[in-house]
Parts: structure tokens; C-alpha cells; sequence
């Protein structure tokens, strides 16, 4: 009979059901908004040379670019279950963004800064002609970080399964 524990899967499990909250609760704040909201802001002044646009992307740029240039990382040197379980934190971030996306129109969210800075999403959106558009953006997001967590799930599980 085959053995279905490890505690790689016990991870993933744990993982799993963390992330899955997220997707239930898009809009709550998280202990990993935390972190992401640090690479985010730090995505502006890092864009501030190359323009407008980019100024008010760097946040969602960087806040999305990080975990993805982490989880390759991982796959490059091999290391499938770490990069796996970077994914959950890739999908998350796209699920972060999409509420983020989403408020541009009616900018209900607390801004870091106050009510005198721009709304990032609001300017793009704006930007790019297609600030009417905001819940199909938001959506798009939502369901890329949705497709993404369901695909680190399968990951996971399949590499803390296999024999080495």
C-alpha cells in the first residue's frame, strides 16, 4: 500500500487552507498583505524614472514581479516544493490586486498616505482610457490569482508525493 502522508503534504495542507481563506475573504487584510504591501510601495520610487504610468504600476509591478522572480528562483536551482509553495503567494498577490484594482472607481480602501495621494489603479485605469472598465480588470486579476493558487495546489501536492 502506498503511504500518503510526508510532512511535505502536512505543508501543503496547511498552505492550502491558508490561501483558500484568502480567496474567501479577498478583501480582508491577511498577515501576508503585510509583507506585500512593502514590496509594493517599494516598487514606486524604484519605477519614478520611467514615466507617469509606471510610477503608479511600480506598486503592482513589484508586488507581483517579487514572488514570481522568488518561485523562479526556486525552479531554477530545482527546488520544485519551495517554488510550488511560492506560487500560493504569487496567486495571492494577484488576488490582493484585483480588490486593489477594483476600488479605483469608487476608492473606498485605506491609502497609505491618507486621502492626499493618488490612487494608483484609479490613474492607470484612467491613463489608459479604460476606467470604466474597473470591474473586468479587477475580475481578470482575480481569477489569474484563483488559477494560480489552484495550480500551486496541484504542484504541491504532485512534488510532496513524489519519492526522491
Amino acid at each position: 500500500m502506498k503511504k500518503f502522508y510526508t510532512p511535505k503534504l502536512l505543508v501543503v495542507v496547511i498552505v492550502a487552507l491558508y490561501f483558500f481563506n484568502i480567496l474567501l475573504h479577498p478583501t480582508d487584510w491577511h498577515f501576508i498583505d503585510s509583507v506585500n504591501l512593502i514590496f509594493h510601495e517599494a516598487g514606486h520610487p524604484l519605477m519614478l524614472f520611467f514615466g507617469e504610468f509606471f510610477y503608479a504600476a511600480g506598486g503592482t509591478i513589484f508586488q507581483i514581479g517579487v514572488p514570481a522572480l522568488v518561485a523562479l528562483y526556486f525552479w531554477r536551482r530545482e527546488e520544485l516544493f519551495s517554488a510550488s509553495l511560492i506560487l500560493f503567494w504569487l496567486g495571492q498577490n494577484f488576488i490582493n490586486v484585483s480588490v486593489y484594482a477594483g476600488d479605483a472607481i469608487i476608492q473606498n480602501l485605506p491609502l497609505l498616505g491618507g486621502d492626499n495621494v493618488n490612487h494608483d489603479w484609479t490613474a492607470m485605469l484612467s491613463m489608459l482610457g479604460i476606467l470604466k472598465y474597473t470591474p473586468l480588470v479587477a475580475d481578470l486579476f482575480f481569477y489569474i490569482g484563483f488559477l494560480i493558487i489552484l495550480a500551486a495546489t496541484y504542484f504541491s501536492v504532485k512534488v510532496a508525493l513524489q519519492k526522491k
